[in-house]
């Protein structure tokens, strides 16, 4: 936590002062009033001086002998009162402070909450004591004598104000709902699109500048509002004229003009260059646009630019947000990706070169020649937050410079960082003229911040620089035309969310335009092409391009499931993609390194063997991440997202970086790895594909039976009632019928299962005859060929996997909140397509399935529906290395006696001569224990209740606040006794988190893959 000095609401004009120029000031004032003594006589002339050191004039601003009524109901006057900002409580030489302190708070009962105020001075002219309300700044007391050397905690006065600069900045509401409010009376009154839009952003920077001394006197801006009439209806021509003065320079300007626009410079920067609408005001619409003249506009975080446009488009028809994947990112996640990107590299070199003049040169210069490019900047967080945070290291290689005796008063000389070393591209108008702005904005923040430090004041009015913010779609532009190889060194940012079941038509052809001739490219979320287009960026090479022809996924990774081995040319593969480019550029390209914020859907399930087997073909390797992450941003009605950042480049000698949380909302922990493979994890750099069977000796996993019905075969608990009542000779033909929410939530549901039911018999049913009938015509109705033909069978389930003996059943969709996937062993049940039925499954199977490593191995691999978590056979379950003691276990439970006594420490000699050897048969038998263990815990809950008492369901029984302490004592043993099986293979003791654990079992995937 540091203090700087951040910018106050003032509702004045007043003449900018420097901090040299206030201390000179306060000097002179401080020898003028040395023997000041009486209350009565001298009080009010004290403060007219004191407020003229800070260059505040008497008029406007804070009235004197202000009546209140104090608590009690008794009348009191306030000596100095500015409202929302200032009391000041006077009092003559040698009285008691405290007691004045006490008596100024007690006018506090008679204000309005608007015009409460932050700060309260007491004095005696001798000594002068100033309290900040709200705490943020300790109470400070000194002798008048020393006011020079406490100029800077009475920055509020001048138009700084000394906050508290923490590492998330809460989001200042009231700017977002003011300006959000005025938003919506124009559009109200008819004033819509871009013109309204135009006009936000403009008034933006107006009131920006009139809060931050940009404008000369400071409130000009809040002036020209305040005098125009009260009805509003000569505004809009004042706001014409404005618009058009701040776009003409001095020499150019009527000597006629107005002198009430002498106070604004020339802006340039084609902030005002065009001509647009200026519309009618109300007197509600000028009411609102005062109301944000009286907001702190420079005392903001860069990131409620964000929010602002937020809370405007969310008014819009529809759910925008959702569709344009627009989720703002909060200054604390900013700082998770731009840190380790190049901040934390930037300051480690800093402080190998601060005390040495020439190395701080030239590092001084390298800060000044970085470029950064967002492709999806949205209203330019990213950009906004990586330039405040370049500026400020920059301020500390000035500091540094300082003991060379290289830094004079000119600090605007100094300053070489500058915003148009910053590039955006953004696909909406409004958001790309907000970075735009803000970038300005920001800058003019950073400027206040050097000339705290060096004591001068400075401004870059005219905007001769600017950001390049580019309006255009990210996936249709060429980055390297845009911004060219060798000069750019960083591409980051938090691109579009969309999965792929949300997306627009004109965004799966965005995706396809980027993904052309790559294979399986339906499953991706629309952030992928922002991950291949940076790639494409770095490798010189169009995405898809040659491995069609050339095995080449095969020489960058092993992929379980689709190749057995490694192989080794990496470099050699990156060498072919640079044939049609020169050794230069070639290098330029792969020195950029990039970080996305996205959303964790694609380090899991299908998309990982998709995006990351391209995007290693073009040479690509993960430089640090942060695993799964609560999503938090600065805007009303936060997004709910789960997230992770990758930072990638090409092939580089950088130390690996990953970041874990023990859950979502944890504190990050980082750590130096060797490796960070696309399941961001240490460990070998393996892609996960659909696989046909597992890669370990275990009974296959089968999908559950389809209806395709139309629903005619399935009833609800009531629907079979009434049809046996009516029909009581189908009740041999009624099954029960689960799928994941019927298991998990204890519903009755119940499926007619004709498969052996004779045609005779059928023919007695008349309402189930007729349920079948429809079965048939719907088929018949449908669009699809192969459900067409399903219609010859209109008995049978259009796909029929149902096993003929005990399974265990796993559902397909399970909540992210659950430690365990519940399953369970199941007969004479039907299952939908909605789980997954392990056929001949034994205790042994159950045991290893519902353990924290399955569990982990599963949170990692698996895909997501939303948050939930989505099963997978062909991706969780076949490529799951099981413990090598899966090759012991007894295929007879026959043999359920022998892992008994080997339990026991009995084992027969039978034992040691067969294929089970008596180690192995002790595991087997203390994990299958512990399991028998897990589902009597269960039976607690759910069987065997007292009269009355409703069984708890699996969902009820797994949700980690309601879960019972005998269920939960013993899945802790079962993973105790699971951890000790793979101990054997070279497992840890025990594992710090998911992460440890998946990592030892890619290791394990690999030694299994390059056997098969």
């Amino acid at each position: 936590m540091r203090t700087v000095l951040a910018k106050c609401s003032i509702d004045h004009p007043m003449t900018l002062l420097t901090l040299n120029e206030i201390r000179i000031r306060a000097a002179a004032f401080a020898k003028d009033f040395s023997d000041a003594s009486r209350e009565n006589a001298e009080s009010q002339i004290f403060w007219h001086e004191f407020f003229q050191v800070f260059g505040l004039p008497k008029r406007r601003v804070v009235s004197f002998e202000k009546n209140v009524q104090k608590l009690g109901n008794k009348a009191g006057r306030i000596d100095v009162f500015w409202p929302g900002t200032l009391l000041v409580e006077q009092k003559s030489r040698g009285k008691d402070l405290d007691a004045a302190f006490t008596q100024g708070h007690d006018y506090f009962h008679g204000l309005t909450n608007d015009e409460l105020p932050r700060y309260v001075i007491v004095s005696d002219f001798a000594r002068i004591r100033l309290v900040d309300v709200e705490g943020e700044q300790p109470t400070l007391e000194f002798d008048l004598k020393d006011l020079p050397r406490h100029i800077e905690r009475f920055g509020f006065i001048a138009g700084y104000e000394p906050r508290q600069q923490r590492e998330d900045v809460p989001l200042n509401q009231r700017a977002v709902d003011t300006l959000g409010e005025l938003h919506d009376l124009l559009k109200a009154d008819g004033f819509t699109g871009h013109r309204l839009e135009v006009l936000l952003v403009r008034l933006l920077f107006c009131l920006f500048a009139d809060d931050t001394g940009i404008f000369t006197p400071k409130g000009a801006f809040e002036d020209l509002v305040s005098l125009s009439k009260q009805d509003g209806s000569n505004l809009g021509s004042e706001l014409s004229r404005l618009f058009g003065v701040l776009n003409t320079p001095p020499e150019r300007r009527q000597k006629s003009l107005d002198e009430k626009f002498d106070a604004f410079p020339y802006v340039n920067g084609r902030l005002y260059a065009d001509k647009h609408d200026i519309p009618e005001f109300s007197s509600a619409m000028r009411a609102k646009l005062l109301a944000c003249c009286g907001i702190a506009w420079g005392a903001i975080s860069p990131a409620v630019f964000g929010a602002i446009f937020q809370k405007i488009t969310s008014l819009e028809p529809g759910d925008r947000r959702r569709q344009m994947g627009a989720h703002y990112t909060s200054e604390a996640n900013i700082l998770k990706l731009i840190k380790p990107l190049f901040l934390d590299e930037l300051e480690a070199e800093f402080e190998k070169v601060k005390r040495h003049k020439n190395q701080l040169f030239e590092f001084h210069k390298k800060l000044r020649h970085l470029v950064f490019l967002d492709p999806a900047c949205g209203c330019g967080n990213f950009l906004v937050i990586t330039y405040r945070e370049l500026r400020r290291l920059e301020l500390r290689v000035l500091q540094a410079a300082k003991v060379f005796g290289n830094v004079t008063r000119e600090v605007f000389e100094l300053t070489g960082v500058n915003v148009d070393q910053f590039y955006g591209m953004e696909v909406e108008d409004f958001p790309a003229q907000i970075a735009q702005v803000a970038m300005w904005l920001v800058d003019h923040q950073m400027n206040l911040e050097a000339g705290q430090f060096f004591g001068d004041w400075i401004k870059r009015i005219p905007l001769d620089k600017s950001a390049e913010i580019r309006h255009g779609n990210a996936l249709r532009i060429e980055w390297a035309d845009f911004c060219a190889p060798g000069k750019l060194n960083y591409i980051l940012g938090n691109p579009p969310f969309i999965g792929y079941s949300y997306q627009t038509a004109a965004q799966k052809e965005d995706l396809a335009f980027v993904t052309m001739g790559i294979q399986g490219v339906g499953v991706l979320d629309y952030v992928c092409g922002w991950y291949l287009k940076a790639a494409q960026y770095v490798a010189g090479s169009q995405v898809g391009e040659a491995s069609r022809d050339r095995k080449e996924f095969a020489d960058v990774a092993f992929a379980v499931g689709t190749t057995k081995t490694r192989k080794k040319p990496v470099d050699a593969a990156i060498d072919d993609m640079f044939v049609s480019f020169d050794k230069q550029d070639a290098a330029n390209r792969k020195r950029v390194r990039c970080a996305f914020v996205s959303t964790n859907s694609i380090t899991q399930g299908e998309q990982v063997g998709v995006l990351w087997g391209e995007m290693l073909r073009m040479g690509m390797e993960i430089d640090f991440a942060h695993r799964t992450f609560q999503w938090s941003n600065d805007a009303p009605g936060k997004a709910a997202v789960h997230c992770v950042i990758v930072g990638f480049g090409a092939a580089s000698q950088r130390s690996r970086q990953l970041w874990s949380y023990a859950d979502v909302k944890a504190d990050a922990v980082g750590a130096t790895v060797a490796q960070i493979n696309p399941y961001l994890v240490d460990a070998p750099i393996a892609l996960i594909q659909k696989r046909r069977g597992p890669i370990c000796a275990v009974p296959e996993m089968v999908k559950g039976s389809q209806p395709t019905d139309g629903g005619n075969l399935l009833l609800s608990d009531e629907e079979k009632t009434e049809l046996l009542a009516k029909e009581p000779g189908a009740e041999k033909w009624i099954r029960p019928f689960l799928g994941a929410e019927e298991f998990l939530h204890g519903i009755k549901r119940w499926c007619l299962w004709l498969k052996d039911c004779p045609p005779g018999e059928l023919s007695k049913l008349k309402l189930v005859k007729a349920r079948v009938q429809k079965v048939r015509e719907m088929r018949l109705a449908s669009a699809k060929i192969p459900t067409q033909r399903l219609a010859a069978t209109p008995t049978l389930f259009g796909e029929d996997r149902q096993p003929d003996a005990d399974y265990l059943l796993v559902p397909s969709v399970s909540s992210e909140r659950r430690d365990y996937v519940p399953i369970g062993f199941l007969r004479d049940t039907v299952v939908s397509n909605l789980v997954f039925a392990v056929p001949n499954a034994q205790l042994f199977h159950f045991a290893i399935l519902t353990s924290t490593m399955h569990m982990a191995w599963m949170r990692y691999v698996c895909g997501r529906l939303k948050s939930d978590f989505r099963y997978s056979n062909t991706i969780v379950y076949n490529n799951f290395p099981w413990p090598n003691i899966v090759n012991a276990l007894p295929k007879s439970e026959q043999n359920k006696a022998l892992r008994q006594a080997a339990y026991t420490q009995d084992a027969p000699k039978s034992i040691a001569n067969s294929k089970t050897d008596a180690a192995s048969a002790r595991l087997i038998a203390k994990i299958e224990t512990a399991a028998q263990a897990v589902l009597d815990a269960r039976a607690v809950h759910q069987t065997g209740l007292p009269t009355g008492t409703a069984p708890s369901t699996l969902a009820q029984l797994y949700d980690p606040t309601t879960m019972p302490a005998n269920l939960a004592k013993a899945h802790a043993a079962l993973d105790k006794a699971v951890d000790a099986a793979y101990k054997e293979d070279g497992g840890a003791t025990s594992y710090a988190n998911d992460g440890e654990r998946v990592a030892f079992l890619f290791k394990r995937c690999a030694a299994l893959t390059s056997l098969v």
